[in-house]
């Protein structure tokens, strides 16, 4: 479906310099932003799993490493 907008021209101007550097056109440029906004709810929840995974720790080679330890081994 076709749209108009209101694009304030830096904006625009600086949207234009980005898709030009990802060598991707306007538009491909606004639906990734888009869908990265829509979805952005349920990347929260993943978040929130993906710290608790961290505070539990990782099991590597059948040890227990905390994620203190692996961070002290740096």
């Amino acid at each position: 479906m076709k749209t108009t907008i209101d694009v304030p021209d830096e904006v625009l101007h600086r949207a234009k310099v980005v898709a030009a550097q990802r060598r991707t056109t306007l538009r491909e440029l606004v639906l990734t932003g888009l869908d990265h906004v829509l979805v952005g709810k349920g990347e929260a929840v993943n978040l929130v799993g993906a710290l608790a995974r961290l505070e539990r720790g990782m099991r590597l080679g059948g040890k227990f490493i905390a994620r203190e330890d692996i961070h002290a081994r740096r």
